[in-house]
């Protein structure tokens, strides 16, 4: 039986994926014109998926410890995943349908696509990297948090 997500979770997810979003965003905005845009949106989706994996394991689910013998590979895999749903879109409305504006661009690849991808990745990380009861998180805020309870700010 898989837990509900609580509202706690969801906002820190929200936290996080916020942080990723703006690096793959500000990236991908930034290389557009010199790498294509295909490109750009690889190397903008690499930088976001590093920013997201330290954001998911201390901060969304830090009292959670990764699952598997490789769960880095398995945070890469469905991130990977993720960001080939955002790149299919960002295809599909650029090169087959021929809509190549910059918001054209962006509201396939960074609207719809990461839309999509959002709801792939919350599913994908929660169930086969960091699973776990919601009684193992330590009570926090969305937004002001803790690097989880192993973190003591008054510790030397």
């Amino acid at each position: 039986m898989h837990r509900r997500p609580g509202l706690g979770e969801v906002g820190r997810f929200a936290v996080t994926g916020g942080a990723a979003y703006l690096v793959d965003v500000a990236l991908f905005n930034l290389l557009s014109a010199s790498t294509g845009h295909l490109a750009a949106k690889v190397i903008s989706g690499i930088a976001a998926i590093a920013v997201a994996y330290l954001g998911s394991r201390h901060y969304t689910w830090p009292g959670h410890r990764p699952t598997g013998r490789h769960p880095v590979v398995v945070f890469v895999a469905v991130s990977v995943a993720a960001a080939g749903v955002q790149l299919g879109c960002l295809w599909l409305s650029h090169d087959v349908m021929g809509w190549t504006g910059a918001l054209a661009d962006n509201v396939s690849a960074n609207v719809m696509g990461m839309g999509l991808a959002t709801l792939l990745r919350f599913w994908g990380f929660r169930r086969l990297v960091f699973p776990g009861s919601a009684r193992d998180l330590p009570a926090m805020s969305p937004i002001r948090g803790s690097l989880g309870p192993q973190w003591d700010p008054q510790a030397k």
